[in-house]
């Protein structure tokens, strides 16, 4: 399992191409290899490959917008043909406003047509793939409704234990159907004026400083056989973000992974 950079978590500095250039340049002096793009501003895929080629770095997966996967599937599988990307990710999808099978009739045409030319559909998680509707988790849904080569799961360990789920169980029991995943660590920070109560003070943080069991995590990702684990930290809390991905990755190479 190789780590890599979830490019979101620097998205406010990749708006333009002069950012996205200059950004990609510093992930590559972090010690990185393997990026996904995701939150960025425009970009021509051809540029772009050009962009990550000459910093040595591999897009293995996007978050890529969703009606356009809807409404052009074919050049949106072309596009990431030319990123040399197999992985094309639905980074966010309220499920809850269109239903199970609203969900399934935007995008079993997609899955279908991905996966005709060598791509996978892949659907990130949050927290709330963990609530139940009609009695079933709204992720064990979309696992039935989807076969594996139709769909994979970018499962974001983060939000799994949000969503008061045990991410190293979850990762044994996606075994196969998650070549990339999310890692980034969940700390606790106290405000008197909150006061006592369900979720209040939850705070994300570089992986290895919260209170994660990342090694339980990382040992049931080998096991699972997951190919990437790209480190996402969507609120840095006013850190460099730069800095937080560095952290993360000297904490991960502590425990053996590769960048």
């Amino acid at each position: 399992m190789k780590i890599g950079a979830q490019l979101y978590t620097v998205r406010q500095y990749m708006q333009d191409e002069k950012g996205i250039s200059a950004s990609l340049a510093k992930i590559a002096a972090i010690g990185f290899r393997y990026v996904q793009v995701s939150g960025t501003g425009p970009y021509d895929p051809a540029w772009l490959k050009l962009e990550l080629d000459r910093n040595g770095l591999e897009c293995v997966i996007t978050h890529t917008n969703q009606e356009r996967m809807i409404r052009e599937p074919d050049a949106v599988a072309a596009d990431h043909e030319i990123l040399g990307t197999k992985y094309i990710g639905i980074g966010m999808y309220d499920i809850k406003k269109v239903g199970i099978e609203g969900f399934i009739e935007r995008f079993k045409p997609v899955a279908e047509c991905f996966k005709a030319q060598g791509k996978l559909l892949m659907y990130h998680n949050h927290d709330l793939e963990f609530e139940k509707m009609n009695g079933i988790l709204i992720l064990d849904q979309i696992l039935q409704a989807f076969p594996a080569d139709e769909l994979g799961i970018t499962l974001d360990t983060f939000w799994v234990q949000a969503g008061g789920g045990d991410p190293a169980w979850w990762l044994r029991k996606l075994r196969g159907r998650t070549p990339c995943i999310h890692l980034k660590d969940m700390g606790f920070r106290s405000d008197p004026e909150l006061g006592i109560g369900v979720g209040r003070g939850r705070i994300m943080l570089p992986v290895g400083e919260g209170n994660m069991n990342n090694e339980a995590i990382i040992a049931a990702a080998l096991e699972n056989g997951a190919e990437y684990a790209l480190i996402e930290q969507d609120d840095c809390g006013g850190d460099d973000p730069f800095d937080c991905l560095a952290r993360s990755l000297r904490y991960l190479k502590s425990l053996g992974l590769e960048a």
